[in-house]
């Protein structure tokens, strides 16, 4: 990079972001930062992105083909996950947090309920999104210029869901429902718990030689996605598809205590599990 931008090479260079994991650093490869985080926990967004996708598309062709967008850029935030964790560069951690914005956009575009709309767009879905869009790329550009937007975006954007969540809790009878809400809040509780504890009690985790709360922490977030999506997808159905019964299922059986949830919509009046 020595004859380019020198800002280019910064941005670009080992180390150059400001965010780093309690995981030693190069120490099992001199082309990869923390060891662990690169070649283990990254593999549940290339297992479950697949795997929903097939799970949901008879879902998605009742719905809405662009579904799979979601499980796609769901994908692509492992791919630049991979990056950035390998390098720990500045332009990893901002392609990372963009690609999470655009899927958070994209489910927030996809499965927002219409009551939930702002008065002006007269719950108008097409509308929306189209807001919901140019808020993305508004917010993405705004990334390269104050790195610091997209973390107010983002979170922004997880406050609300939880919001919506506890509205839609209290207005439902669906005894399903409610246990999925809840285990979803409890898996992103606990990927929350991992991903603070790694940076604020690094320390102690050295003193133990426990450095992979970070891997936890991409293992658990990568449960609660299509916990949350499963969750989002059959409040919508409710909504949007009222001629259809919506069920929750889990792979690999829903006699399992723990599974990966996902929605089916079907003709009949009578569902096992009414959503």
């Amino acid at each position: 990079f020595s004859q380019g931008s020198p800002r280019m090479a910064s941005i670009l260079a080992y180390q150059s972001s400001e965010i780093d994991w309690c995981e030693s650093n190069f120490q099992h490869s001199e082309v990869g930062a923390p060891y662990s985080v690169l070649q283990i926990s990254n593999a549940t967004f290339f297992i479950f992105g697949p795997l929903m996708m097939y799970l949901l598309h008879p879902y998605a062709q009742k719905r809405s083909l662009y579904v799979h967008c979601v499980w796609m850029l769901f994908m692509v935030v492992g791919v630049f996950s991979v990056y950035f964790h390998m390098t720990l560069s500045f332009l990893g951690q901002l392609l990372d947090e963009i690609a999470i914005l655009w899927l958070l956009a994209a489910g927030y575009s996809i499965w927002l309920p219409r009551s939930y709309f702002p008065a002006f767009l007269k719950e108008d879905r097409s509308r929306f999104t189209r807001v919901v869009l140019i808020t993305t790329v508004v917010s993405t550009f705004l990334s390269f210029i104050r790195p610091t937007v997209n973390a107010y975006v983002l979170n922004g954007i997880a406050l609300h869901i939880l919001y919506i969540v506890a509205l839609e809790y209290r207005k439902t009878s669906s005894a399903e429902l409610k246990r999925l809400a809840l285990v979803s809040v409890a898996w992103w509780f606990l990927a929350v718990v991992s991903w603070l504890s790694d940076r604020l009690l690094c320390a102690f985790w050295q003193r133990i030689s426990f450095f992979y709360l970070h891997s936890i922490w991409h293992v658990l977030i990568s449960i609660t996605f299509p916990h949350s999506v499963a969750l989002m997808a059959c409040v919508d159905a409710h909504y949007e598809m009222p001629q259809f019964v919506s069920e929750i299922h889990y792979w690999p059986k829903n006699s399992w205590p723990v599974g990966l949830p996902y929605v089916v919509v079907r003709d009949s009046k009578e569902p096992e599990k009414n959503c």
